[in-house]
């Protein structure tokens, strides 16, 4: 249906310039079935949304995993 959700800081920017755009196309993570979302967990709604393409294999560099390693 092209609603949708952001996560943490996406939510900043991302739903004022849907809104605010000509044409919006959005690369999604994952493509859900209509009505999986919670309706009030909807932060764009689907009127705003032209286009969706769904990336594959994200390589998130944001989120690091670090690891301490123990000195004896």
């Amino acid at each position: 249906m092209g609603n949708l959700v952001y996560r943490k800081t996406a939510r900043n920017f991302n739903p004022v310039m849907a809104t605010a755009a000509a044409v919006t196309i959005a690369e999604v993570e994952h493509l859900v079935e209509p009505g999986e979302i919670d309706p009030d967990a909807v932060v764009t709604p689907g009127i705003y949304v032209k286009y969706i393409l769904e990336g594959a294999h994200y390589e998130k560099r944001i989120e690091k995993r670090t690891v301490r390693t123990e000195k004896t």
